[in-house]
Formats: C-alpha cells, structure tokens, sequence
C-alpha cells in the first residue's frame, strides 16, 4: 500500500476497497470456475461465426464479459429482484421500484451510481438472514424464467469463439457472485468474478466484502485473476457496454465495445478499439435504447408495475 501514499485518505480508502473487492472477486471466481468444472456440461448453441480474434491455441489469453447489457439485456439484479418478488421475498413497493429502475437502465442504455447503490442495499437486506445454498438454488430457477431468453446470440457467439479456441471466459459484473456464476454455468462459461455478499457459517450478514465490483473495482479482479492464472493480458480481451468498464478494457490488448454507450462509443473511436452493436434499428445504434418493439413492451411492465404501487396507496 506504499504506493498510494500521494493520495488524499479519503482517495487512498476508496482505492484500498477496490483492490479489496478486485481480489475478494477473484478468488471467488477461481472457486466458481471449480464448481462448473465439477457439474455436467450444458447444451448451449450459438450462432456459427468466424471471428478476427481469438488465436487458438493460446493457453495464455482469456476473455472478460462485463455482464448487465453485453451479454445480458438489462442488468441482472433486477431480474433477480423479480425472481424473489415472485417467491415472496418483499412487497410490491420494492418491485415498483426494482421496475422503474430497470426501464430506466434499458431507456438510457447506461448506469445510474444513485439506482445501482439503491439496488445493491435493496438486494444485501432482501437476501440478509438467508442460506446462500437456498438463494442459488432460487437463483438457477430465476435464470430460467427472467434471464434466458435475453441473452445477446451475438456476444454469446463471441464468447464461444474464445471457448472453441481452447481459452477460458470469465464474466465481470457488479451482479452478486452467485448469480454471476450461475449465469456462467448456463452458458457453458470458465467462470464469474462479481460482488462477493459477506456470509457467516453460509448464511448472508447483509455486508459486502469492499465494495461493488463496478468500474475500477472490476479492473483490479481481473488484474488479480489474470496473475493467479498465469494469463498475458496483453494477449487478452475484454467486452462491455459501459464507460464505467473503460479501466477494465484498458488492461487488455484486445477491447471490444459492445451495444456502446456514448461516452464508451466515443472513447472506443478515438483508439480504434472494436465495436459491435446488437440492437435493432438505427436509432437504439445511435443512442443505446431498445428496438420500439422492446421499448413497447418494456412501457407496458413499468406502466404495470406503476399501477400496483398506486393502488397500494
């Protein structure tokens, strides 16, 4: 910690916790990928494609997916949230709110720090007092019934590309680790490095160990992992929707922007990194919204949803 002797105390703390974070998520990922190892392989097919990138062969490179947008549409918590909802877990005022936040993220295509902070303390006093066995087996339910049919077949494809070429692929999200890891077995994935819940004797404090894994947090577990696995990131890549994930695809010598949001799509130009957009039409490319059949459909759950919390009243 010498090194950040220059900072300001309150800079050197924050700092302390991503590291903190970066190698709590780490480790959590090598155990992860452990897991998977040890379950059945799944059936997952995705569309054929015929990538620049990866070389095969290459035991030293690897891939990092940020999660919420790239290869999920929306963010995985609220889907989560939504899953818990249905089993009871809290009222129909907290899903007003889990709905409301995630027309906005799929609206404007980008995080908001005030809705992320707000569903992160919503999810750690939902899940506080819970067995972690009891919410990942809640968890693989919920992947089938909210998360498996948003995934991106295009980011999906890209994934498997680095799979076929004999390279492991890791997730990177501010999503919980078990719920990252469950998303990762899903799709045939090395693993998760994600926001790592503190828990006691298996059951949940209601505390994280440092901080969410978001933004520079997520460049230092993969910084951790990269050197725990022996991997070059120079020959690595890394693919995110997400300015906030500028630091993660500044570690790697091979950054893709995927879906963009602008500030990420504009700092991707400027470098001549590569970037690929799976929304349909011209304006969701421009301005990072759903195609208008999605935006329909989406109006119509947070219309719904507003109108549960108004008759509540």
């Amino acid at each position: 910690m010498a090194a950040l002797g220059w900072l300001t105390p309150r800079r050197r703390s924050a700092t302390a916790r991503s590291v903190l974070a970066g190698e709590a998520a780490a480790e959590a990922a090598r155990k992860s990928s452990q897991t998977i190892e040890a379950l059945e392989a799944q059936d997952v097919t995705a569309p054929a494609l015929e990538p620049e990138f990866p070389v095969a062969g290459d035991e030293r490179a690897a891939a990092f997916f940020d999660l919420d947008n790239t290869v999920m549409q929306g963010a995985a918590i609220f889907h989560f949230g939504r899953g818990l909802y249905k089993r009871k877990f809290f009222q129909r005022r907290e899903l007003a709110r889990f709905a409301w936040q995630q027309a906005w993220f799929r609206l404007a295509g980008v995080e908001d720090p005030e809705h992320m902070q707000d569903a992160r303390d919503s999810a750690l006093s939902i899940v506080k007092g819970h067995r972690v066995s009891e919410l990942m087996s809640i968890g693989e339910e919920i992947y089938d019934e909210y998360m498996a049919d948003r995934i991106w077949p295009g980011t999906r494809a890209l994934a498997q590309a680095h799979l076929d070429a004999g390279q492991k692929v890791w997730l990177v999200t501010a999503a919980p680790v078990e719920t990252a890891t469950i998303i990762a077995r899903r799709l045939g994935l090395t693993g998760a490095l994600g926001t790592v819940a503190e828990s006691v004797d298996g059951v949940y404090t209601g505390k994280l160990v440092g901080e969410p894994l978001h933004g520079p947090a997520k460049a230092e577990a993969v910084r951790a992992l990269a050197a725990a696995e022996g991997l070059d990131l120079s020959r690595c890549a890394a693919y995110s929707d997400s300015h906030n994930d500028i630091p993660m695809l500044s570690l790697v010598g091979h950054p893709y922007a995927i879906n963009p949001d602008t500030k990420l799509r504009k700092h991707a130009r400027q470098r001549d990194w590569r970037l690929r957009d799976y929304r349909t039409g011209r304006k969701a490319a421009k301005v990072g919204i759903p195609a208008a059949a999605g935006v329909g459909a989406l109006a119509g759950g947070t219309a719904a949803a507003v109108a549960l919390h108004r008759r509540r009243r």
